[in-house]
Order: C-alpha cells, then sequence, then structure tokens
C-alpha cells in the first residue's frame, strides 16, 4: 500500500472510531483520544449540562443531536431518582408531555396522505354523533385548526364540559382538548384505540421501541422519576388510558427517530411535509392560552404550523416544541433546511431552565420560543 492510501486508510479509522463515541458508551469513553472538530458542540454540551442541572436543581437529564437528518449523539446526565441515585442511561424513559403532540400530528398527517382524513373537513363528518351538544361552531373545527390550536377549545375543560370560546379558526390558543378530540376521530376512522394505532402506524415502522401513550409493566424498571422545584422525587403517573396531549413515554433515542423521520420526509408526501412546516397562525407575543384574550399583535417570528411551533428569523426556519407534565419537562427542536436537531428530556419542575442555554449551544442559535413560553 502507498504512503498516501495508508493514511486515507487511517483517516478513516479515526473517523469511524469518533463516530463510535457519539452514543457516550463508557467503555468508548475510557479509550477516546481525539475528537474531530464537529465535536465541538459535544464538548460544550458535556461540560456545561451537569453544571446547570446543579444551578436548577434538575436530578436527570437526556440529550440527543441530530445531525445531516441522523442521530449522532446521545448522553444520559445525572440520577433517575434522587432517593435512589440510580443513574440516568439512555435506555431511561420520560414522560414526553407534549412532545408527544407532534408524533400524534404525524400519525394524523399519515391519514390525509392516505385520503382517511381531510385536513379541512369538519370533524364531525367523522363521528356518529355530536363530541360537544349546543354549539353549531362545532361544524366549523377541522383537523387543521385542532393541529394548529385555532380550535376555540380551552387547553383542558372545566368542571362543567368542555366550551367553544371563539369562533374557531380566529386565533391561537393551545388546547390539549383539542387534540383529544381530533384523537377520537382518528380512533372512530381507524377503528383501534390510539396506542395501538401510534404502534402500528409510527412507533414499529421507525423503530420505536421503547414509545408507548400507556404504561407498560418493563418501563417500571426504565422510568425517571419526576421531581419537584427542591428536587423532591414525586410520585410516577403511570397512565393507563392512551392521551394523545400528554401520555407520551419515551426515550431521547426513541424520540430521536421520529424526528429524523421529520427531517427525512419519511412516509409523507413532499406536499404534506411543506403543509406541516408552513406558518398556519402568527403567535400572540403575550399569549399562550388565548381563550379570552384577542391579540393586540401579533409575532413576526413565531408561528404555529400543523403540529410544531416554528420560529423563522435570521433566514432561518426551525420547528420546535416543548413538554411540560410538572415534574417532567421536555424540549425538541430540528431544523428542516440542514436538518440538524435536538432533544431534551428532564426529570425536574425546572427542566425548561436548563434546556435555553443547552439548546442555543445545540442549535447555534438564540431561540425565542423560551422568551414567549415564560
Amino acid at each position: 500500500m502507498t504512503r498516501s492510501g495508508m493514511l486515507v486508510q487511517a483517516a478513516v479509522l479515526l473517523a469511524t472510531a469518533t463516530v463510535g463515541l457519539s452514543f457516550s458508551s463508557p467503555t468508548l469513553r475510557a479509550k477516546k483520544e481525539v475528537k474531530l472538530p464537529a465535536d465541538t458542540t459535544i464538548l460544550k454540551l458535556e461540560k456545561d449540562a451537569p453544571e446547570l442541572m446543579k444551578k436548577d436543581r434538575v436530578p436527570g437529564l437526556e440529550i440527543a443531536l441530530i445531525r445531516n437528518g441522523k442521530t449522532t449523539w446521545i448522553h444520559a446526565f445525572g440520577v433517575k431518582d434522587a432517593k435512589t441515585n440510580q443513574a440516568v442511561s439512555n435506555e431511561t424513559t420520560f414522560e414526553a408531555a407534549s412532545l408527544g403532540k407532534p408524533v400524534f400530528a404525524y400519525a394524523v398527517l399519515k391519514l390525509v396522505d392516505q385520503g382517511k382524513l381531510g385536513l379541512d373537513v369538519p370533524l364531525t363528518t367523522y363521528l356518529p354523533k355530536p363530541y360537544i351538544a349546543d354549539d353549531p361552531r362545532l361544524s366549523k373545527i377541522t383537523a387543521r385548526l385542532i393541529l394548529s390550536h385555532r380550535s376555540g377549545f380551552p387547553n383542558w375543560r372545566s368542571d362543567d364540559g368542555l366550551h367553544i370560546y371563539f369562533p374557531p379558526g380566529d386565533r391561537f390558543s393551545y388546547s390539549g382538548e383539542g387534540y383529544i378530540y381530533l384523537q377520537r376521530v382518528v380512533e372512530q376512522i381507524t377503528g383501534k384505540p390510539l396506542n395501538e394505532y401510534m404502534t402500528e402506524a409510527v412507533f414499529k415502522p421507525l423503530g420505536m421501541t421503547s414509545s408507548s401513550y400507556i404504561w407498560r409493566p418493563e418501563f417500571d424498571a426504565l422510568t425517571a422519576t419526576g421531581h419537584d422545584e427542591n428536587e423532591t422525587p414525586e410520585k410516577k403517573w403511570k397512565p393507563d388510558e392512551a392521551g394523545a396531549a400528554s401520555t407520551l413515554n419515551t426515550t431521547a433515542r426513541d424520540y430521536a427517530l421520529f424526528v429524523e423521520a421529520i427531517l427525512n420526509g419519511k412516509d409523507l408526501k413532499p406536499a404534506t411535509i411543506r403543509e406541516m412546516e408552513a406558518p398556519q397562525i402568527a403567535l400572540d407575543p403575550a399569549c399562550r392560552i388565548c381563550i379570552k384574550q384577542e391579540p393586540k399583535n401579533l409575532s413576526t417570528t413565531l408561528f404555529w404550523g400543523l403540529g410544531w411551533g416554528i420560529e423563522r428569523k435570521d433566514g432561518r426556519k426551525q420547528l420546535w416544541h416543548w413538554g411540560d407534565n410538572g415534574s417532567f419537562k421536555a424540549f425538541v427542536m430540528a431544523e428542516p433546511k440542514t436538518k440538524a436537531a435536538v432533544v431534551l428530556f428532564a426529570n425536574g419542575a425546572n427542566g425548561l431552565d436548563l434546556a435555553h442555554p443547552l439548546v442555543d449551544e445545540a442549535m447555534n442559535t438564540d431561540t425565542l420560543a423560551f422568551g414567549w413560553l415564560k
């Protein structure tokens, strides 16, 4: 072999070894000697995450990075439970909270592509009886309005039932109840409970083996425990009924596989992907749940698409969503043009505090979404 050939072979071997280190195996970490320049971001995250966890009192964290449409790094930090001190691993499951919404939206859009559901067809068309009674505005609500949070529903219903608070389509108001309504429609169309349909349509095709909208017995050994603001463990919620808006349990690895599918346009028509990523409504900078508040002005940088928040600034477009189940926090951001993304799960109530700087580092941005969330 020539000297130049030997150098090329050595470079390939070095690159292969470095990529293998991406998944943070303890054995591999012990052997690493050289990092490629592209790992600068990883080095920053490995340094900053533990410091931020200590500062913000978050016991456990898991982060996944996607580059060029492929997961390149997954890392677990801290402990699953502050009492047991059992370490978080890449197999640890977290409550994804509202990060379940984009996954459900993806499954809904698959039905659209199959011609089983129309984005702009009134959802009353699909159910045998009205979802709520005595409000003619119900016939105006479509899958498009649900996925872009323009249904007129509150986030969650009150003790006196579910009501429509403004004409559907008029403005944005974040609504978990809207997703539950669309869930009932999906269950009617498919003839299957939500988790069964999600498993067949999303989890199995994408290899998401540790994901479910209902509790599975093996989660008892795998799950992280949620913690309050003072790192006190809280009782674990084990949902026995699937809720598209909030009950997904998953791992950073599994969720990254879903984000890969979004970035690579897997199993959706190109036109459907474009529709999903297109702004449907500009957000009110001062309001997230806006059932009684009309916007005084609208953002020029933050929007909502079909299942995703959208940030547009400095010539870049990024998709994002947050999750908040109280003692569990989560965040995802993805950039379609570069096919880069970050997924973050935390088992502490202060998780979004540390998510902001870590997401900014991972995506080389100054994320505006966190300011809107606060």
